[in-house]
């Protein structure tokens, strides 16, 4: 790979991970000699890596303008229902094909995240390195790179459902009740026990979307 190439993808993956920190948010514009500075690469990789955001639909055009894209309550249902089928599966998979080293890393997770109950930002981002580690244990490659591209649209969502008051803990303990499954080999307990986690997750995201529209008034 050529020096080029390389500074392209890592200019990408350096404003993907932006994204996904909340560095720029829904509606943000990115322009890109703002980016070059910051980043210290010069424009032209910038330019290609915002073309391929846009080309996955993680930016959208404003005119002439670039911003981050929003997903309205259609696109986020259509989100979650994906989710929900492609995890379920990677949580079947992984009851079947997960050794004893990767439960044991799932169990060590969730207790070192119950320390984050209190702290939604933190518990979101030890959050998504759980359902990775799930993706992994799941020992498809194909998945994973499904996964990958359903978690990136997650990094256009501005707030994370475990804000809601009591999510974070019961999150821990529908994560427990996946890798009890995963655990005991059960491939239908552990679809079962991800989807209901995924769910949950959504029901507190539409709470979230409906006490925003509260404070903003008819």
């Amino acid at each position: 790979m050529n020096d080029a190439r390389q500074t392209s993808l890592d200019a990408y993956s350096l404003i993907l991970q932006a994204i996904d920190d909340g560095v720029y948010r829904p509606g943000d514009r990115l322009v890109e000699s703002e980016l070059a500075e910051r980043l210290g690469v010069s424009r032209t990789p910038i330019r290609e890596a915002l073309q391929r955001l846009e080309t996955q639909s993680l930016l959208t055009r404003d005119g002439r303008s670039l911003i981050v894209a929003s997903l309205d309550h259609n696109q986020l249902a259509e989100l979650y229902v994906v989710r929900a089928e492609l995890e379920g599966l990677a949580a079947r998979l992984a009851a079947k094909h997960a050794n004893v080293e990767e439960v044991r890393l799932l169990n060590a997770m969730i207790e070192e995240d119950q320390a984050l109950v209190d702290d939604p930002q933190a518990l979101s981002r030890a959050n998504k390195r759980f359902h990775k580690q799930i993706h992994l244990a799941s020992h498809n490659r194909f998945l994973v790179q499904q996964l990958d591209l359903v978690h990136r649209s997650m990094a256009l969502l501005a707030t994370t459902s475990l804000e809601v008051a009591g999510r974070g803990s019961a999150a821990l303990d529908e994560h427990t009740a996946l890798v009890r499954a995963i655990e005991r080999g059960d491939g239908e307990a552990a679809d079962a026990a991800l989807r209901n986690h995924i769910s949950k997750a959504f029901e507190a995201r539409l709470k979230l979307e409906s006490e925003g529209r509260d404070r903003q008034g008819p």
